[in-house]
């Protein structure tokens, strides 16, 4: 198949793919149509493939010529060893998983590197509309009625971070999108997605 012509893709999976060394391998959970694993192998020359449930999307990563596998991430991973992959990336599929607190220790097995983007519940537009509308919020990265949505976990970054001092897993980097002025001063509050790069604590 010839290479198709790169197109514009999220803000979060751009960020994602400069974290990324060539000719390395990669691990795409949730990959959806398969636009970054896309990018990663056009650009980037990387050997991986991705994880979905969705038939729509897996005909999409084809399509592409991603190679993908149908696959339920709340089965685990347990069909890849340890250490198998050089980055494992789970982006904007966190929060709609069953067990996310599973999901992310069989990353930090199955990874050298994981690299994970969620949205940031704790944002204060989020804050906003439930205090002075006392209804679930909704907003550009998370649009869902409450009776709807795909999410069912969802977290702040403040959460995200506990979780991970609890569990021994070790922050490598952390990037903040939002309020361009205050998002880094106060990720909590003024950002709308994070992505963390995270590993096992080797100290554990």
């Amino acid at each position: 198949m010839s290479p198709q012509k790169l197109r514009h893709i999220r803000i979060d999976l751009e960020i994602i793919a400069n974290l990324i060394t060539p000719e390395c391998t990669v691990l795409d959970l949730g990959c959806g149509e398969g636009e970054l694993l896309y990018k990663l192998i056009q650009e980037k020359n990387i050997s991986g493939h991705g994880v979905e449930l969705f038939t729509d999307y897996i005909c999409a990563c084809v399509e592409k010529g991603v190679p993908v596998i149908h696959a339920d991430l709340d089965e685990g991973l347990g069909d890849y060893p340890d250490k198998s992959f050089d980055y494992v990336i789970l982006s904007r599929t966190l929060q709609v998983v069953r067990k996310p607190d599973i999901i992310l220790k069989e990353m930090i097995r199955v990874g050298k590197t994981c690299i994970v983007s969620f949205p940031n519940f704790g944002n204060w537009k989020i804050r906003g509309q439930l205090f002075f509308h006392g209804k679930m919020p909704r907003s550009e990265l998370l649009p869902y009625h409450w009776y709807d949505t795909p999410n069912i976990h969802l977290s702040t970054i403040k959460d995200f971070q506990i979780f991970c001092k609890k569990e021994g897993i070790e922050v490598q980097q952390k990037i903040f999108l939002g309020n361009k002025l205050f998002s880094n001063l106060i990720p909590n509050f003024f950002s709308e997605l994070a992505i963390f790069a995270i590993r096992k604590n080797k100290i554990i």
